[in-house]
C-alpha cells in the first residue's frame, strides 16, 4: 500500500481494535516493511493519537485512551450502523444502556453529514423495537471486560453463580459472546473443568483479564458459537416424548408450530397426530400447542398434560369475572 494517507487510515482502523498488534503483523496486513510501520506510528502520534508500544515477545502497538482523543474514523456504513445500534440499545438488557444510548446517539447525530442523518432518521421512523421488561440486566462494564478478553485472546477469571445458586470461581479461555432472547452468554473453554462451557453473563461476577494470552481452540463438532450455544442449551433441557392429536389437518398444524417440534401425520381429513422427541419445557410446549388454535388432546407426557390443564384453568379463571358480571336476569333481558 503506497498511498500514505490511505495507509495511515487503514493503520488507525486496525489500532482501534482493542488488542496489541505486533509490528510484523501490521506490516503484513498493510503490505509494507516494519520500518514503514514505525514511521507511520510516529506520524499518528504527531497527530495526537496516543499509540503505546510495549516490548517483549508478545509486545506490539495499541491505541490507548487519551485525554484529547481525536475523533474516531467511521465510514458511511459504520456511522449508520452505530446510530441504528444506539437506537435499538434502549430496549436491550444491559443496565443503564437506554439512557447512555440516547446521549451517545444525540452526540453522533450532531456530527453526521446531512445525507447520513437523513438515512438514519428514515430508518428509525420506519421501525419500532418490541421490548420487554423481563429478564435480568447485566453490568455494561462486565460485558466490556469480557468482550475485550475475547478480542485480545486473554484468559479470564470470574465468580459464577449457577442456576441452583451454587457459587464457584472460574478460569476460562473466552471464545465468543452470544446475545439471544434478551440474555448474553459467554462461550468459553473452562480450564478447571477441562471442557467447553456456556456462562450467562448476568451470573458472572467481577470478571478480570489475567493478561495471559492463549491460542484459541476450535469448537467441538464445528459450527460457530451461536450453534454451540443452541446445542448446549438443548442438552440442559429435559427431553420429552411428545404425543398430541389435533382436530385439524396436518398442514394447518405444521404451519403453526416450530419446525424442531416435528411434522404431524394425517389421521383423517381433518385430524392429525404429532409424535416427536423435543428438548423444550412443558410450560412452553403447552403455550405453543394452544397457539395452534384448534382442539387437541395430549396423550403424553404426563407433565405436559398437567401444564395444559393448568393453563386452561388459568385462562378460564381469567374470563370468570366477565361471566359473573352478567347475571342470569340480565342475560334474559338482552
Amino acid at each position: 500500500m503506497t498511498d500514505t494517507p490511505a495507509r495511515l487510515l487503514s493503520l488507525l482502523s486496525l489500532l482501534q481494535t482493542p488488542r496489541e498488534w505486533p509490528g510484523s503483523e501490521l506490516a503484513e496486513r498493510l503490505d509494507v516493511s516494519a520500518r514503514t510501520i514505525r514511521r507511520d506510528i510516529d506520524r499518528l502520534r504527531s497527530l495526537g493519537y496516543p499509540v503505546e508500544a510495549t516490548m517483549g515477545a508478545v509486545g506490539g502497538y495499541r491505541l490507548v485512551a487519551g485525554t484529547a482523543m481525536p475523533p474516531l474514523l467511521l465510514d458511511d456504513g459504520e456511522a449508520v450502523a452505530i446510530a441504528v445500534g444506539l437506537r435499538a440499545g434502549a430496549g436491550h438488557a444491559i443496565a443503564g444502556v437506554d439512557e447512555a444510548s440516547v446521549r451517545a446517539l444525540t452526540k453522533l447525530e450532531q456530527v453526521l453529514p446531512p445525507r447520513l442523518r437523513h438515512r438514519v432518521s428514515t430508518l428509525q421512523s420506519a421501525t419500532l423495537a418490541l421490548t420487554r421488561g423481563d429478564g435480568a440486566t447485566i453490568d455494561p462494564r462486565a460485558l466490556t471486560v469480557l468482550a475485550t478478553a475475547v478480542t485480545g485472546t486473554q484468559r479470564l477469571r470470574f465468580g459464577y453463580r449457577s442456576g441452583s445458586g451454587e457459587e464457584s470461581r472460574r478460569q476460562v479461555e473466552p471464545y465468543r459472546l452470544v446475545s439471544t432472547d434478551r440474555r448474553w452468554y459467554l462461550v468459553a473453554y473452562d480450564l478447571g473443568r477441562d471442557d467447553w462451557r456456556t456462562f450467562r453473563v448476568d451470573r458472572v461476577g467481577e470478571p478480570f483479564a489475567t493478561g495471559a494470552r492463549f491460542t484459541p481452540r476450535a469448537l467441538p463438532s464445528g459450527g460457530d458459537a451461536a450453534q454451540f450455544l443452541v446445542r448446549s442449551m438443548a442438552r440442559t433441557q429435559p427431553r420429552l416424548e411428545l404425543d398430541v392429536s389435533f382436530a385439524a389437518d396436518a398442514a394447518h398444524v405444521a404451519g403453526r408450530l416450530p419446525g424442531h417440534m416435528g411434522v404431524p401425520e394425517p389421521t383423517g381429513p381433518d385430524s392429525c397426530r404429532l409424535r416427536a422427541v423435543v428438548a423444550d419445557s412443558p410450560e412452553w410446549l403447552a403455550l405453543r400447542l394452544a397457539l395452534v388454535g384448534r382442539e387437541f388432546t395430549v396423550h403424553g407426557p404426563a407433565e405436559l398434560a398437567g401444564c395444559v390443564s393448568e393453563l386452561g384453568g388459568r385462562l378460564t379463571r381469567a374470563a370468570s369475572p366477565m361471566e359473573r358480571a352478567a347475571s342470569p336476569m340480565e342475560k334474559g333481558q338482552r
